[in-house]
């Protein structure tokens, strides 16, 4: 009987390399992995000479280097590696590594391949190998070729490392190429967190500096929202959506985000979703420019998956939505982000193995653990997607609560004008002439409004302006000269007498008024209180009586202030509460300058019923006299003078932008004014 082995043609290290990893970016990837798992701190891929045949990749990392067993028995072994079960490296890196194939792609590229090692193990040797693939040429079996091992001691004090030189590549490298290498390079560890002891290759190649500085661009802070979502190693999950300030608007269960109490069966893993809303209007109040973003998102817009720390191709790659994201949105477009306005990452750690990449590095084995890790980042948008559409549909219904009953009045004035008509229409036409007379009134005001909010805005930045100037210069001086002529008069006079300590003292009470009044004015105005976002309306109350105290003890008054237990809140902007608060209680304050009573009150209270809440500001001034209750909301009805006439305006505006209501009583429990605003909330 005869015995007869396996035997391989040559012809098989081209189906294993260039068949099996046709692009140069993935068999130049599987040598940086290499780097990686021998705990580099740093590795360089350099490209020379690329744009026409002929050129030179290079490959170099301080990394524990190879033994001359271990080039034997692994780097020279095909289709075999140690690293499968192997754990950890040192570092604590877990192993990225598993085929032992994919390097052999970039070792082909080129007609001569050459390695030089110089292990951690016995740094006083430097290892060298030189493949010359034309050495197949004219072979029969791949066994029949051997290459020389050679050892040279070392004497140069160059630490550990590899380097891997290919030459003579066998065809020319476009800079498109380069560009999709210099993207995966970049992206292969997760560039965006900010660990400095994390692996980082680079590459030597001038088509990578457009990349490179978008990487250093981030623009996290922009997002309007950001989705976090975590499943632990049991499949349970849990989650929650943040604005820009990192203030929680959605929490979700398991329950919430599965839907069901079946556990995710994949490896723990971690997702994070930054989404933009990329308007000319949203970006006024950002600090990066609309198309600086759009630029930044072109390039990682997506969702990229990084499996043991290294990212895992193509998931995130242009074209390749692998959660569906576009498609969604397409389908039920409101409140979904898509990959163009958004960035994410999945990071998994998968110690035990459930995640298996193809042989051709081209994804990850479709099975139940990668189905299951793709459900629970398309379960994580969906619930996102729910949370955002019932925001949205609470704000809705709350304006088409008042739209039905306006829109009911007017036609019942209009029925009653043509049943009044009989066989005539003088009365009818004279409907429609009152009709078109209001509807003139209404367009004149809302010419006017336009005006005075045009006005009042000009008097804010003028307001600005001097707060700033005076609180930076002026009030400086003045403090600073009190405090000189006290000191000197001291030397003379001591102690100061009343009639000239006394005006001192009201000169310094009034600067660090009026530092106060600066400090307000120019918080007031800050543009990040512009933006969208979760809003804890009790924070910004609580915050506003405390800067509005001197205004307050100005008036020699007091304010008190009553509180709901619940802590409400709603997406909107602090500037749109601020609005509402600030303007009640100027009001109120205004008012007091005439109140009789021996002590002059005001009161802020809230209460929250169901998705409800209501702000109630009391004074103890005269009330309403001059106007109709109805008459008081109109722009530039005042009774002040000199007033402009918008506070209450603006009030009942920002309470509708918001989808509430406003609301007044001439003399309420405390005999002044009462008015009362009730805006719908996402929870308490």
């Amino acid at each position: 009987m005869r015995s007869a082995p396996f035997r391989f043609a040559t012809d098989i290290l081209r189906r294993l390399g260039e068949e099996l990893n046709p692009s140069l970016d993935q068999g130049v990837l599987e040598l940086v992995k290499n780097s990686h798992d021998a705990d580099a701190n740093w590795c360089e891929v350099r490209l020379r000479d690329v744009g026409e045949e002929g050129g030179s990749l290079r490959v170099d990392d301080d990394g524990i280097g190879m033994t001359a067993d271990d080039i034997v028995e692994q780097f020279l072994l095909l289709g075999k590696s140690d690293k499968v079960g192997k754990g950890r490296t040192e570092k604590g890196r877990i192993l990225a590594g598993s085929k032992g194939l994919g390097r052999l792609a970039a070792l082909r590229s080129g007609r001569v391949a050459s390695l030089s090692t110089r292990p951690a193990s016995n740094p006083e040797l430097d290892h060298h190998l030189k493949i010359d693939w034309s050495s197949f040429d004219g072979t029969a079996t791949v066994d029949e070729v051997e290459f020389a091992l050679e050892s040279i001691p070392r004497t140069d004090g160059v630490s550990s490392g590899t380097t891997i030189e290919v030459t003579e590549l066998k065809r020319a490298i476009g800079r498109m190429e380069v560009k999709r290498l210099a993207r995966s390079l970049l992206l292969l560890a997760d560039p965006f967190d900010d660990d400095p002891s994390a692996f980082r290759p680079t590459l030597d190649a001038p088509e990578f500096r457009d990349l490179s500085e978008l990487t250093k661009k981030k623009y996290f802070k922009d997002a309007e929202y950001h989705l976090h979502v975590v499943v632990d190693p049991d499949g349970y999950a849990t989650g929650e959506v943040t604005d820009w300030r990192d203030e929680v608007l959605f929490s979700a269960t398991h329950g919430d985000l599965r839907r069901s109490d079946e556990p995710y069966l994949c490896p723990a893993a971690e997702f994070d979703l930054w989404v933009f809303i990329l308007s000319a209007k949203t970006f006024q109040t950002r600090s990066a420019s609309l198309g600086a973003v759009r630029d930044w998102l072109r390039e990682f817009g997506g969702v990229m998956l990084y499996l043991n720390g290294i990212r895992v191709s193509p998931y995130g790659d242009p074209n390749n939505d692998w959660l569906d994201m576009n498609l969604q949105r397409t389908r039920s477009p409101e409140e979904r982000p898509a990959t163009n306005t958004s960035l994410g990452r999945m990071r998994v750690t998968d110690e035990l193995g459930l995640l298996e990449s193809k042989t051709d590095r081209s994804g990850l084995i479709e099975g139940t653990s990668f189905n299951d890790l793709r459900a629970f980042g398309r379960d994580a948008l969906d619930w996102m997607a729910r949370e955002r559409l019932r925001a949205a549909e609470q704000r809705r219904r709350a304006k088409r609560l008042t739209a039905p009953i306006r829109s009911s009045e007017t036609k019942a004035d209009l029925e009653q004008a043509i049943e009044s008509a009989g066989t005539t229409t003088p009365d009818l036409k004279e409907a429609f002439g009152r009709y078109d007379r209001a509807r003139q009134r209404e367009v004149t005001a809302l010419r006017d409004e336009v005006q005075l909010y045009r006005t009042l805005s000009t008097a804010g930045i003028t307001a600005a302006t001097f707060a700033h100037e005076s609180s930076g210069g002026p009030l400086k001086v003045i403090g600073r000269a009190v405090a000189t002529v006290r000191r000197r008069l001291a030397g003379y006079i001591n102690p100061i007498p009343g009639k000239i300590d006394e005006p001192l003292d009201r000169i310094e009470s009034n600067v660090s008024s009026l530092g106060a009044f600066s400090d307000t004015t120019l918080d007031l105005v800050d543009r990040d209180k512009r933006r969208a976002g979760r809003v804890d309306v009790h924070k910004v109350v609580t915050g506003l009586v405390q800067v509005y105290r001197p205004f307050v003890e100005a008036r020699e008054a007091s304010v008190d202030l009553s509180l709901a237990k619940a802590e409400p809140f709603l997406r909107g902007s602090v500037a749109a509460i601020e609005s509402i608060v600030v303007n009640l209680l100027t009001n109120a304050l205004t008012a007091l300058a005439y109140s009789v009573a021996d002590t002059r009150k005001v009161s802020i209270s809230t209460t929250v019923e169901s998705d409800w809440l209501e702000i109630t500001v009391d004074d103890n001034g005269p009330g309403v006299v001059e106007f109709g209750i109805d008459e008081i909301w109109l722009p530039g009805v005042t009774s002040r003078p000199g007033g402009s006439g918008l506070g209450l305006t603006i009030v009942r505006d920002t309470a509708a932008d918001l989808g509430g209501e406003v609301a007044a009583t001439a003399n309420g429990p405390l005999g002044g004014a009462q008015f009362r605003v009730q805006i719908p909330i996402i929870g308490a």
